[in-house]
């Protein structure tokens, strides 16, 4: 039995240690071949397709059942990138379904989401995952994260915006466990992370009204979905 202990030990070590030693993939080379894309002139460049696949933030609800898209953070990314690449052409897909969450998003993700040919997928479904709990989340975003993957298409996952009715300052609380989970998948497959939870739970902790961000409890408004684009723009530097 002793014997056994110190070989199957070892074993354990080298992969714990590897697991552990992943790390999500960097903004500063992760994205690279596609801003070397967004950076190209006619007649050398070509169309680049961003898909936002989630639930009502990113389909651009405000306060239900009114629907601002340009407000919201897949049409603000487009408009920030167009500035910041101006030779480039960008189109912004958003396959989000209001009230929708990772296990309904990832039954339709071939028929609606691959048909796309994205080049670069956002998955943003963290919010209303709380419905369906931390395992089940996680066996469908890595469905989709797989399906992805396979397509050779860059994927970066986004974190919970917030609830008014979950304090974010609170550690611990229901959107940082859903968080942390994304984080850590975000690391297991080395793929993208946009952390919207923590760029507001910082607003929270330095004392900003949160209400300022939102159009009702669970949707941002322009000034919360600026936030979140101002994230995601990381990528793109």
């Amino acid at each position: 039995m002793r014997k056994m202990f110190l070989i199957i030990c070892p074993l354990f070590f080298l992969l714990l240690m590897g697991e552990s030693g992943k790390a999500q993939a960097s903004p500063d080379t992760y994205l690279a071949d596609i801003k070397a894309e967004l950076k190209k002139q006619w007649p050398n460049n070509r169309t680049v397709n961003l898909v936002f696949h989630g639930h009502s933030v990113p389909a651009g609800y405000a306060n239900t059942p009114n629907v601002r898209r340009p407000q919201a953070y897949p049409f603000l990314t487009f408009i920030k990138l167009q500035k910041q690449y101006p030779y480039s052409v960008v189109n912004s897909i958003t396959t989000a379904i209001g009230g929708e969450n990772s296990a309904q998003g990832e039954k339709r993700f071939k028929k609606d989401v691959l048909p796309h040919k994205p080049d670069v997928l956002f998955i943003d479904y963290a919010l209303n995952d709380r419905r369906i709990g931390l395992e089940d989340a996680k066996r469908a975003t890595e469905k989709m994260i797989r399906m992805a993957l396979g397509k050779h298409i860059k994927v970066i996952l986004i974190t919970p915006s917030p609830d008014l009715k979950v304090d974010i300052t609170q550690p611990g609380n229901i959107l940082e466990q859903h968080t942390n989970q994304l984080i850590a998948l975000a690391k297991h497959y080395q793929i993208g992370l946009v952390n919207s939870y923590q760029a507001f739970a910082d607003l929270a902790k330095a004392g900003k009204n949160m209400q300022r961000y939102m159009s009702q409890y669970n949707h941002p408004n322009e000034r919360g979905h600026e936030v979140i684009a101002n994230e995601i723009m990381k990528w793109f530097k």
